[in-house]
């Protein structure tokens, strides 16, 4: 995908990996249309980013994912690349996390990039591509962990199989995996405590890898073991 003058949505826009990401594709001549869930922050990051297009959505209302990407499309013209960096984490024993909390889980960190990803199917064309965070924990589950682990397993399956639906029109799909990066995201669970945790990565360097990605139409972005940022034409 040439990123000069790509047509990109991102999800997410106002966290910290998101705006950085945004920094990012901006920074390479892409139009961005930023999505958030509050109002004063999305306009805060359309300033930083000097971006003029903005959309709410609410990760429990998966039709308002939805009507996201429509309104993004609309604003811009189309869409080239929906980039969804968006998520919620919680800590604790399966037993000690309640069933309201996995259910959060599972709704903001599989079933909403879903909806963004199923309304962006419907309008991208060929060389456009679709892209998410899921993180190392998709492939590696952690203990006290385990529903914050299944739902990024979730996404990382549906995925997979949507990258084969969509090889034959061209659209790729683009999975962004992470280790932990210094974000904060681990200091704002739902429910429970962070356990100690190793130094994060740079959200900076891996934006500028997710970009990299997308440039290259790769399909998978990992850490490699040094924590250096791999991309991967095949995913695994």
């Amino acid at each position: 995908m040439e990123l000069n003058g790509a047509r990109v949505l991102v999800a997410g826009a106002t966290g910290v990996l998101g705006g950085a990401v945004t920094a990012e594709l901006v920074g390479r001549g892409a139009r961005a249309a930023l999505a958030g869930r509050d109002p004063g922050r999305l306009e805060r990051a359309a300033r930083t980013h000097s971006v003029t297009t903005t959309v709410l959505f609410d990760a429990y209302a998966p039709e308002s994912c939805a009507r996201a990407v429509h309104r993004a499309s609309a604003a811009l013209g189309g869409l080239d690349a929906v980039v969804a960096v968006f998520g919620s984490v919680a800590f604790g024993t399966a037993e000690e996390t309640g069933d309201e909390v996995a259910e959060h889980l599972m709704a903001v960190n599989h079933l909403a990039p879903a909806a963004f990803f199923r309304a962006a199917l419907g309008v991208l064309g060929p060389g456009s591509a679709i892209a998410a965070v899921t993180g190392v924990v998709a492939e590696r589950p952690q203990p006290r962990m385990a529903d914050y682990s299944a739902s990024k397993a979730a996404l990382s399956a549906w995925l997979g199989a949507v990258r084969r639906e969509a090889r034959s029109a061209g659209v790729g799909v683009l999975e962004i995996r992470p280790g932990h990066l210094d974000t904060g995201f681990a200091d704002r669970p739902v429910a429970g405590t962070a356990p100690p945790l190793p130094a994060g990565g740079d959200p900076r360097r891996v934006a500028a890898a997710v970009a990299d990605a997308l440039a290259a139409d790769a399909e998978l972005l990992r850490t490699g073991p040094d924590g250096t940022p791999v991309v991967e034409r095949r995913a695994r």
